[in-house]
């Protein structure tokens, strides 16, 4: 059978792409904080704000014919800010707590996992070229979103590390799954996974000690300059660097 190669719909996984998704999980952080508290809208109407965006973006990026970097990460953004106001919703609107809701969401977040695994035989980034594959991979993306804003208030409050300590803690595992990639056999997906969850958490740490109050350990810079500035390093990362699909070959 002749090989011929699939162009997908999200990027090749490089530095860039890692770069990019700290910087879209922090403004995701910064963001979902600007609409639900400096706009008192609260948590749910904020959620609901961002479930439409979130939803209007996963349509677009299903439907398109290739891939946009621009369409690509607007849509992480989408899901990284819906994820914080979601989380911060079931942690303290329903009062479920930062362990509770870290609990709850894992448990979606590995159910969505296996789902997509038994259904289309592999969660390997490089395989989602099928609408069917991409709606498992933003599933998860959301699921894995959300479960990180939970996590790194969790670590940054219940457990009391701060902004900071959260911030060295998903830094050196960020660490330790960049150096089990290239020096040990462990799985590529598993590997690309764990850093992809872990990201999570660290921007979220990060985006709450540029707003936060001085007094809890934060910068207490304005959250819509915060965002703002963000924005521009993800647009100049992208405009300024190239960006390639992930391909596969059958």
């Amino acid at each position: 059978m002749e090989k011929h190669e699939i162009i997908s719909k999200v990027p090749e996984v490089t530095l860039l792409f890692w770069i990019i998704k700290i910087l879209a999980t922090t403004l995701g952080e910064t963001g979902g904080d600007a609409v639900s508290m400096s706009m008192n809208l609260g948590y749910l109407v904020s959620t609901g704000i961002f479930s439409v965006l979130f939803i209007v973006a996963v349509i677009a990026q299903i439907s398109a014919t290739q891939f946009y970097p621009v369409l690509y990460w607007t849509t992480i953004i989408a899901t990284t800010t819906v994820g914080t106001t979601l989380a911060d919703f079931a942690d303290r609107s329903l009062d479920i707590g930062y362990a509770g809701g870290t609990a709850m969401l894992f448990t979606l977040l590995i159910a969505s996992l296996l789902i997509w695994y038994r259904t289309l035989g592999s969660i390997a980034v490089n395989t989602v070229s099928s609408p069917k594959a991409e709606a498992f991979y933003w599933v998860t993306i959301m699921f894995s979103q959300t479960l990180g804003t939970a996590l790194g208030d969790w670590t940054a409050d219940t457990a009391g590390l701060g902004y900071g300590g959260g911030a060295i803690v998903f830094g050196t595992l960020l660490a330790t799954v960049a150096a089990a990639y290239f020096w040990t056999k462990l799985s590529h997906t598993t590997l690309f996974w764990a850093a992809f969850i872990l990201t999570r958490p660290l921007g979220a740490v990060v985006g709450d000690f540029l707003d936060k109050p001085i007094s809890k350990g934060g910068l207490e810079l304005s959250r819509y300059s915060a965002s703002a500035a963000l924005i521009v390093l993800i647009v100049g990362c992208m405009f300024i660097f190239s960006q390639k699909p992930a391909s596969r070959v059958h």
